[in-house]
């Protein structure tokens, strides 16, 4: 089945970017209060890491340092969802928050299956 056939697949790195994206839309309309300023942008550059490092891996010198990049994917993947959870949304709908946290969670998901297959 391509991308084409069915929407919800994706190519790693249009998902990842499109993650990244989504992220940025989702803080242009919070408030700036000096909490939000500070894990905004723990937050932003969090979700940009998850496809940079994800572009990064797919470069690899070796299946170690595939391996390994895949990790920091997983890592910020997870990072960004921390991140997420501890911005004042002021307003915002939950459900957009809760849409990208998931998202973190899946992108958690399919690096740690690809750590899992590195590793056997």
């Amino acid at each position: 089945m391509t991308n084409d056939e069915n929407p919800k697949r994706y190519d790693l790195e249009e998902r990842t970017f499109a993650f990244a994206k989504a992220a940025r839309g989702f803080v242009k309309g919070l408030s700036m209060t000096v909490a939000n300023l500070e894990d905004t942008k723990q937050f932003i550059r969090a979700s940009g890491s998850v496809g940079a490092n994800y572009i990064e891996a797919n470069e690899a010198l070796g299946k170690k340092d595939f391996a390994m990049k895949i990790k920091i994917c997983r890592r910020e993947a997870k990072e960004s969802r921390y991140w997420l959870e501890l911005l004042d949304a002021d307003g915002k709908p939950e459900v957009e928050r809760n849409r990208l946290a998931e998202e973190a969670g899946e992108l958690m998901k399919i690096f740690g299956a690809i750590v899992r297959k590195c590793e056997e």
